[in-house]
């Protein structure tokens, strides 16, 4: 499975089932990737990845530096926490897909599209203060955090004020 989250807000923007995971694999996903985030060759991501074989390549070094000027970062040896959104990502999803047996690989991707569809749309993540991963990755986390602040203030004024009412109407 090769993954392309975004750091920030967690969204999974990519995702490719691979038979095998080779550089050329890595640099299709990462193509796709970049293609639906949009990103331009002004503002270049930094790709931040463990040191497995695909990822370790010359070649894919080569390309993403002249397709896209990517910095490319490669997590410390034997450190999995480098890259501890994406292996908690991973572990999350396993825990969900392993539930069940899946004997062609359509099947397979279609489960992984519905976990990946819920993480990014239904899942709400405590450290980002309660908000979806595609909330945070499309600039709306700050007005749904007004919206619920207003929703809040009316609660308790509504509170207070039926405690009042009951507290005058037993009088």
């Amino acid at each position: 499975l090769s993954t392309v989250i975004d750091d920030y807000s967690r969204y999974i923007i990519h995702w490719e089932l691979c038979s095998s995971m080779t550089s050329d694999d890595v640099s299709r996903t990462i193509d796709k990737a970049i293609e639906k985030a949009g990103v331009t060759l002004q503002n270049p991501p930094c790709l931040l990845s463990d040191n497995g074989p695909c990822y370790i390549a010359s070649s894919l070094k080569q390309y993403l530096c002249k397709e896209y000027n990517i910095k490319h970062i490669h997590g410390k040896p034997l450190h999995p926490q480098t890259q501890g959104k994406i292996e908690r990502y991973h572990r999350s999803m396993k825990n969900v897909i392993k539930l069940n047996h899946y004997f062609c690989p359509s099947e397979l991707e279609n489960a992984i599209d519905g976990w990946v569809k819920y993480y990014n749309e239904r899942r709400f993540h405590e450290s980002l203060d309660n908000l979806t991963p595609k909330d945070v990755y499309l600039g709306q986390g700050e007005k749904i955090k007004k919206i619920r602040e207003i929703i809040k203030q009316n609660s308790i004024n509504k509170r207070f004020f039926d405690n009042k009412t009951r507290k005058y109407q037993s009088k």
